[in-house]
């Protein structure tokens, strides 16, 4: 028997289901509610969260603002912040978490497996010599090994160092 403890879901299960687009209401929230949703940054046309249901720890997605399935439909300028927030997410969790590699992508669409297949997404997995071990291999069971907690606010003080660095270099 294959036993997988996961609190956190209970919450899910149990919660209450909200109408709409589960990413639009996030960004839609105010500031002080980015901790609850794992918002890391908010920029002009995306934002980085953390997923709630994470392959690993640290597994982030960038978000258009605009409710797109594809990036076919978004703004040039979107798409552009798209490819440079995945270079700064990749740097934040090489920072915050030793990440020695990534695994980047998106689904497109319910047939490609997108859990969330009406709104565009791209998701950045940090990956670790070893991550995958015997619990993955023989058991299908991954181990996720840190809290979302933790793993926001260490990710959270890595990202917003990082602003502040860019924002002084910008002011010299």
């Amino acid at each position: 028997m294959k036993q997988l403890w996961s609190p956190w879901r209970m919450e899910y299960i149990l919660g209450e289901k909200t109408d709409g687009c589960v990413f639009c209401l996030a960004f839609l929230s105010d500031l002080p509610a980015d901790k609850e949703h794992l918002i890391l940054y908010r920029g002009q046309h995306c934002g980085v969260v953390m997923n709630l249901f994470p392959y690993n720890n640290g597994h982030l997605l960038i978000i258009p603002y605009e409710h797109q399935e594809t990036f076919e439909g978004l703004s040039p300028d979107a798409l552009l912040e798209v490819m440079a927030l995945l270079n700064k997410s990749v740097a934040v969790l090489r920072e915050s978490m030793n990440a020695e590699g990534f695994n980047v992508g998106v689904n497109l669409g319910k047939a490609a497996g997108a859990g969330i297949g009406q709104h565009v997404h791209l998701h950045i997995v940090p990956r670790w010599e070893g991550d995958t071990n015997f619990l993955t291999t023989l058991g299908g069971v991954r181990c996720i090994p840190e809290s979302l907690e933790a793993s926001y606010a260490k990710l959270k003080e890595v990202w917003d160092r990082a602003l502040d660095e860019c924002a002084g270099s910008k002011g010299a």
